[in-house]
This record gives C-alpha cells, sequence and structure tokens, in this order.
C-alpha cells in the first residue's frame, strides 16, 4: 500500500498531466448552455419579469364547482404593465397579453425556444404543445419586454 499522499511529487505531477490532456473537448451541449447562460447574463437589465400570479393547477377546491373537469390549465403572470394569460390544452398553448397592439410571443426551454407566434392587435396569441419540463415564455408588445416564470406545464 502506498502513502497518502504520494511521496513521488514527479509521478503525481505525470498523472495529473495524463488526466487533464486525456480528458478530450468539452461537449457541445455543455458549451451550448454556458453561451445561453452568458447571454442571460444582463437580463434584469432588459426585462421585467412576470411573475405566476394565478394557476388553475393549485386550485384544487374549485374543481368541484366546474360541471366537467377539463383538461385546460388556465395561467396568469404580470409584471410591470404588462398581463399575460394562458391556457394549456392538449393542442397547444394559446393566450392574451394585455396591453393589446401587436408584438411577438416566443417560448423557450431550457435547451433554447422552441416556438414563436405573432401577437395580433386584440393580444392573441398560440403556441404548439410544449414539450416536457419547464418552459419560459418571453412577450414583447407595446414597447415593454417581459418573460414569464419559469413553469412546467406538462
Amino acid at each position: 500500500m502506498e502513502p497518502w499522499p504520494p511521496v513521488d511529487d514527479d509521478r503525481l505531477t505525470a498523472e495529473l498531466a495524463s488526466a487533464l490532456w486525456d480528458a478530450g473537448g468539452v461537449p457541445q451541449e455543455y458549451l451550448t448552455a454556458a453561451r445561453a447562460a452568458f447571454a442571460w447574463r444582463t437580463v434584469d437589465a432588459e426585462l421585467t419579469l412576470a411573475e405566476l400570479t394565478f394557476d388553475s393547477a393549485s386550485q384544487a377546491q374549485l374543481v368541484g364547482l366546474t360541471r366537467s373537469a377539463g383538461s385546460a390549465r388556465t395561467l396568469s403572470f404580470g409584471g410591470g404593465p404588462v398581463v399575460v394569460e394562458i391556457e394549456v390544452t392538449d393542442a397547444g398553448i394559446v393566450g392574451q397579453l394585455s396591453p393589446a397592439g401587436g408584438g411577438r410571443v416566443s417560448a423557450r426551454t431550457t435547451s433554447g425556444t422552441y416556438d414563436e407566434a405573432p401577437v395580433d392587435a386584440v393580444g392573441l396569441f398560440s403556441l404548439g404543445v410544449p414539450p416536457p419540463g419547464p418552459i419560459q415564455l418571453r412577450a414583447d408588445v407595446g414597447g415593454h419586454a417581459v418573460v414569464t416564470d419559469w413553469v412546467c406545464l406538462r
């Protein structure tokens, strides 16, 4: 049994060098995640956070008051002067922004944007079915840019 710590510094240095050189390159998904994290370093200065103010999934006591147990989930977010309301169904996401007046909405996952849609003159938009895992919406409407809290919709 060898003593610890090793007494042969040259051998230890050679083993460390070998381990570092044999590690290979950085996987592409790590580089992508690092670049995305770096790009969001100034998000607070550019965007308003729209916090979750209502989630029908957390309103279990109200389920008995409805006639049917539909599969739609309703969420509301508020941030600054912008309100984002969405309904999530098996067909996708439909939503409305207030104040209305056109704009653009995008939905992203931890690996990037999965869908984008224009916002019409009354604030309506629709997006595709969200993938599993957390998503975040970004809305650019009426000169305001907001992002929602991260939420799991499925």
